[in-house]
């Protein structure tokens, strides 16, 4: 993961129209077996600074209508990676959508802690300027000190991350 351009962009409203751009396509697939599609992460966040990709987490009730929503997925472009050492979170990939805003695609089971996590923190950002304001600055210094180590970003907003965690009860 070392060597990869960590650019860090001032938040932008038309993020919220590539997600629901997304999510239709999604709805368009699987929206019979699923509880809802949620928009997570930083470009989720009025006023955040973030990494111009979409985090999307499309809810399901359980592990039940996971092998379908697998199949279904494929017929639109997207392949199942496993759940990459995060329990209760499957991550999906694809290879061409020209046409949409570079995103994160993960389907999580309703009670999944990771969406819980996702949920929780998004929601605390919504309602928090001031920690938007911090963490946004916080993400900037990381992108300009560490432009081509995305390790080295995510270490360093660690502990603004961890602190926010706590505040929202999430540590």
């Amino acid at each position: 993961m070392g060597t990869k351009n960590v650019i860090v962009l001032p938040y932008d409203p038309k993020w919220k129209n590539d997600f629901e751009k997304i999510k239709q396509e999604l709805v368009n697939a699987i929206g019979d077996l699923i509880v809802c599609i949620e928009h997570v992460g930083s470009t989720s966040v009025e006023g955040l600074s973030a990494k111009p990709i979409i985090d999307i987490d499309v809810v399901i009730s359980d592990y039940s209508v996971f092998d379908s929503i697998v199949s279904k997925l494929s017929t639109i472009g997207y392949f199942h990676v496993g759940d990459l050492e995060i329990k209760e979170r499957e991550v999906f990939k694809y290879s061409d959508k020209p046409h949409l805003r570079k995103h994160h695609l993960y389907v999580c089971p309703q009670n999944s802690k990771e969406l819980l996590r996702h949920i929780t923190f998004r929601d605390f950002l919504k309602n928090n300027p001031e920690a938007v304001k911090k963490y946004g600055k916080v993400k900037e210094n990381a992108a300009k000190l560490f432009p081509d180590n995305m390790d080295k970003y995510i270490e360093y907003k660690t502990p603004c991350v961890e602190e926010l965690y706590s505040l929202c009860g999430l540590s």
